[in-house]
């Protein structure tokens, strides 16, 4: 609806600006004058002629007299031409006034068609500019219009995106369904909650096989330990070679078997690897958009950043900010104090929530794969956030530090400068 009243506006202007263009092209205006009023003026003047200072004039006309000798002895206002040459170049009337039959001067009939020509002139540049200015106008509320309900929201749709593709699916895209894009972005969202669901049914089975693992890797070390166990009585009290060398291959199979069981719980760190992790020099204003990025919820209050060149994945980064709010959200849900300092060799990034924290023995697990604190409890998630967090920091060559602060738990964030 508003878009079409736009383009009628725009449409209305422009016939506008080609009526007035029309006007003055084609209709020429008509510079003729009053023949009755002339020939009222020739008369007059006849008959005043000889008391010209007595005389008035009873017409719309302007005009000056002169006599043979070329004098002015009357005129009807200032400006007026006041000899035939100038009557002439200015296109005047001139006519002869005559006593007796001789020529005794001439009446100079002013002639105002140059003045309705510029008036003209006026009225159309006037019409054509207050034209052009609302066609402008128009413009640029279309232009506000675009950036407003069609840039913006883009801009938010590729931001969302790339979070999307980076596997980052706890940020829901805020919606505006007043937008071009607003049944779109509804869809995209739907998307992101039913990837997260996907992804959290991913990390259960994930979970669950890690504890199939452990459960049979206890089951199986069990009875290996008892083969070892006898297989080194037999090793002992076995009088010939032969035997000897049966229970020392027992014995040495059961060590592999156990090797491999325990192997089985660190196969599944190699997939931390596809990863990849590109840090590059980044300013650190930057950083400031990445934190009121991940902030969506508005709980915190971003200060300034110190100017400076930091060395940062902001793909990474973005996801490490992500995941830090997203778990005081889910875990604290209470206001948030983020802090940020100039250090010797990096900018600290200090953010603390106020849900009191985590036990102090939890505090050097909740980095390691699928580890989460007792108040986890029945709220939805993985235990990969931190972890993942721990491994784009170490490779941007920075830190992820964790510690119960006074009020919750203590996140700090060191970005290292960038010295190249």
């Amino acid at each position: 609806m508003k878009r079409g009243v736009l383009l009628f506006g725009l449409i209305a202007v422009f016939v506008v600006e080609i009526i007035a263009l029309i006007v003055f092209a084609v209709f020429a205006p008509d510079f003729s004058q009053d023949v009755v009023a002339v020939n009222e003026v020739v008369q007059s003047v006849t008959a005043d002629f000889n008391e010209l200072n007595a005389h008035k004039n009873t017409t719309a006309l302007d005009y000056a007299v002169i006599d043979n000798g070329g004098n002015v002895i009357y005129k009807t206002k200032s400006g007026l031409s006041e000899s035939v040459n100038q009557a002439i170049a200015h296109r005047d009337t001139i006519l002869d006034i005559t006593d007796g039959g001789a020529v005794v001067g001439k009446v100079i009939i002013y002639n105002d068609g140059s003045s309705t020509l510029t008036s003209q002139k006026r009225t159309v540049i006037t019409v054509l500019v207050v034209a052009i200015a609302v066609q402008c106008l128009v413009c640029v509320g279309y232009v506000l219009y675009l950036q407003v309900r069609v840039i913006k929201p883009f801009h938010k749709l590729k931001g969302f995106a790339e979070r999307v593709a980076c596997g980052n699916l706890d940020i829901p895209l805020e919606m505006d369904k007043g937008n071009l894009f607003g049944a779109f972005t509804e869809s995209f969202d739907i998307m992101r909650s039913e990837l997260k669901k996907s992804r959290l049914a991913e990390a259960a089975a994930q979970q669950s096989k890690k504890e199939l693992v452990a459960k049979l890797s206890h089951d199986i070390k069990t009875p290996i330990a008892s083969i070892k166990a006898v297989s080194e009585v037999g090793l002992a009290v076995a009088k010939n070679g032969k035997d000897k060398s049966n229970y020392t291959q027992i014995i040495n199979k059961s060590d592999q078997i156990n090797t491999l069981v325990t192997n089985l719980f660190s196969a599944t760190l190699e997939e931390l690897e596809q990863l990849t992790v590109t840090p590059t020099s980044l300013d650190s204003k930057r950083v400031k958009e990445l934190l009121e990025n991940a902030d969506y919820l508005h709980r915190a209050v971003i200060p300034d950043m110190p100017q400076c060149l930091v060395y940062a994945d902001g793909l990474r980064l973005q996801q490490v900010f992500d995941n830090i709010f997203a778990n005081s959200y889910k875990y604290a849900n209470t206001d948030i104090a983020v802090a940020v300092q100039r250090c010797d060799d990096c900018i600290e990034v200090v953010i603390e929530d106020e849900g009191g924290g985590v036990q102090g023995e939890e505090l050097l697990t909740l980095k390691e794969k699928f580890k989460r604190g007792s108040n986890a409890v029945n709220i939805e998630g993985a235990g990969l956030g931190l972890y993942i967090s721990d491994y784009f920091m170490h490779e941007m060559s920075g830190v992820l530090d964790i510690q119960n602060g006074e009020r919750g738990l203590k996140v700090t964030v060191k970005i290292p400068f960038n010295h190249n």
